[in-house]
């Protein structure tokens, strides 16, 4: 293309800092609430059920083969997935990975 210049427009803003190796923390969202027996199969995530019928998933995931093997396994159940999120790095949760809170379980 002679005459033409292009641009590349950069954003302003810094992408989040991952070591390499380093597992990144998901939120995946689901329509309607699983129940405590899915605990060992969504093994090393947290299950959050919400006043709202969803549930979240959260936790550890290692690499993009991984988060796709957990997106079979939501495709499996069955259940509408609404989101699926990285979360940035905050203070650790009083609930350690692979555990529900057994408050929400109904």
């Amino acid at each position: 293309m002679t005459g033409h210049k292009r641009y590349k427009v950069m954003s302003n803003e810094l992408e989040p800092k991952q070591t390499p190796g380093q597992p990144v923390v998901y939120q995946i969202r689901l329509k309607g609430h699983l129940g405590g027996q899915w605990t060992d199969w969504f093994e090393g995530l947290t299950i959050t059920l919400e006043e709202n019928g969803d549930t979240l998933l959260t936790g550890p995931v290692i690499d993009q083969a991984a988060l796709h093997g957990l997106h079979k396994k939501v495709r499996d159940l069955g259940m509408p997935l609404v989101s699926v999120s990285p979360v940035e790095s905050e203070a650790p949760t009083t609930l350690g990975a692979g555990q529900v809170d057994q408050s929400d379980i109904k």
